[in-house]
C-alpha cells in the first residue's frame, strides 16, 4: 500500500478485517501480512528464561539472564510498535472513513484452562491461539488508528463483528457453511466466492455504511479500547 493519497483517493472509505494469518485485510482486496514479533523471538526468549530459572536468584548470572529476558521483551514491543505505527499511518493517510470490527480482545484471549473441577478442552491449542491474538496488537492498532484518522481529518468507526465472515456480501445469506475453510468463502445459496477475510472486510464496510446512514449512536469515534494485550506478551 502507498503511504499517501490525494483528492478522491483520500476520500474513500475502507473496511478492515483483522486476523492472524493476515494481520489486516481490506475491503478492496489488499492486505497487510502479520509481523508476529513475539513468535519470531519466542525461542530466544524461552532460552533466556530457562537460563534465568536455573540461576541462583539475585546472583550476578541471574541478573545477566534477567537483563537478556528484559531486552528481548523490549525488542518484541518495539518491533510491534513500529509495525503498527507504519500500518496505521498508511491507512489514516489514505482513507477518510475507516470501519473496523468492534473486537473485544480481552474476551477473545481468555484462558481455556478452566478449573480442577471443570478442566478446559483443547487447552494447548487455545493457549497458542491466545498468544497469536495478543501478538497482533489489535488493541494498540485500534488506538493508533483512532487518533491518526482524526488527526488526518477522518473518522474511525467500530461495527458489531457478528457473522461478518459468514454473510454473503452478494445475496446476504448467513451460514457457517459459507465458510468452506479458514481462507475460502463460497456462498451455499448464490455460489459467490472470495477469500474469507476479504468477505469479512466487505461486510464490515457495508455494515458501517448502513449503520452510519441510520444514525446509529453506537457508531462513535470515542470507543473503549482494549489496550492490555501488548503488555501481556511483551512486558
Amino acid at each position: 500500500m502507498s503511504t499517501t493519497a490525494t483528492g478522491a483517493e483520500c476520500s474513500r472509505s475502507i473496511g478492515i478485517d483483522l486476523g492472524i494469518t493476515r494481520f489486516a485485510t481490506f475491503s478492496d482486496g489488499s492486505y497487510i501480512a502479520p509481523l508476529n514479533s513475539f513468535k519470531i523471538q519466542q525461542t530466544k526468549l524461552a532460552k533466556y528464561q530457562r537460563r534465568m530459572a536455573h540461576k541462583q536468584k539475585f546472583s550476578n548470572n541471574w541478573k545477566k539472564a534477567k537483563a537478556k529476558v528484559q531486552k528481548t521483551h523490549t525488542q518484541i514491543a518495539n518491533a510491534r510498535r513500529d509495525f503498527l505505527h507504519k500500518a496505521t499511518t498508511t491507512i489514516s493517510q489514505n482513507h477518510a472513513l475507516v470501519f473496523i470490527e468492534d473486537l473485544q480482545v480481552r474476551n477473545m484471549s481468555k484462558s481455556a484452562a478452566g478449573t480442577a473441577e471443570n478442566p478446559g478442552k483443547n487447552v494447548a491449542a487455545k493457549s497458542g491461539l491466545n498468544k497469536a491474538i495478543l501478538d497482533q496488537g489489535w488493541g494498540e492498532f485500534r488506538r493508533q488508528l483512532d487518533y491518526k484518522t482524526a488527526w488526518n481529518g477522518g473518522i474511525l468507526f467500530a461495527v458489531p463483528p457478528h457473522h461478518t465472515s459468514q454473510t454473503c456480501p452478494c445475496c446476504g445469506h448467513v451460514s457457517a457453511a459459507n465458510r468452506q475453510t479458514q481462507a475460502r468463502f463460497a456462498c451455499v445459496e448464490c455460489d459467490y466466492e472470495n477469500h474469507a477475510d476479504v468477505v469479512g472486510a466487505v461486510n464490515v464496510l457495508e455494515r458501517g455504511h448502513r449503520l452510519l446512514a441510520c444514525g446509529d449512536v453506537a457508531l462513535r469515534r470515542s470507543v473503549k479500547q482494549e489496550l492490555t494485550e501488548v503488555s501481556q506478551l511483551s512486558g
